[in-house]
């Protein structure tokens, strides 16, 4: 794969991945995972790694100045899949997309939402967001149970990327009656 021309000179000899790799949890997936990027050359420049429940989640941006690195790493990779039981996923990425440019200013807001648990929390709320143009960053939701009544509760919290061109107050007026139809707690506050 061939780097996009840039400023940085460093940068145009590197190629970049993106991985996703995913497995019962275990202590090690993280070793296992980085020891193959590392044999082959790369450095992990990002990553966002979550367990839920019982599985273990990671996502990594990497790059390599190693030419020809991309069957090897898929030798190794298939190799952990086999020996580690994980379900691996990675493909080139350009050095754009490795580091986007901002294409409009936005603000950072948190959405928090609690209430009893239904179906359609996520969808309804994240479809909103999207139609909205506004990004999510970051989400996190848990379902648990009351300590008073066992009831289900669901709780999500949401980092997302406000479009300067979109209304803080139509998105709050938009969220409240939203939480009134879901009958849930809805906050949105600035980060």
């Amino acid at each position: 794969m061939s780097t996009v021309p840039c400023e940085n000179k460093e940068a145009t000899m590197k190629t970049y991945f993106i991985l996703s790799a995913i497995g019962k949890d275990r202590p090690g997936i993280v070793a296992d995972v980085s020891e193959v990027i590392y044999g082959c050359g790369g450095n992990i420049e990002d990553s966002s790694m979550s367990l839920l429940r019982n599985h273990f989640a990671l996502l990594l941006l990497f790059s390599t100045d190693r030419e020809e690195m991309t069957q090897r790493l898929s030798s190794d990779l298939k190799r952990l899949e086999w020996e580690k039981n994980l379900s691996v996923f990675f493909s080139p990425i350009t050095f754009e997309e490795a580091y986007p440019q901002a294409k409009e200013q936005t603000d950072r807001y948190k959405i928090t939402t609690s209430g009893v648990d239904h179906a359609g929390i996520v969808f309804k709320v994240c479809r909103l967001l999207a139609d909205r143009k506004v990004n999510i960053i970051d989400m996190k939701t848990h379902r648990v149970l009351s300590a008073e009544s066992g009831t289900p509760l669901f709780e999500m919290d949401i980092d997302v990327d406000v479009p300067h061109s979109v209304s803080e107050k139509g998105l709050r007026e938009d969220l409240h009656h939203l939480a009134d139809e879901l009958r849930i707690d809805l906050v949105l506050r600035r980060m």
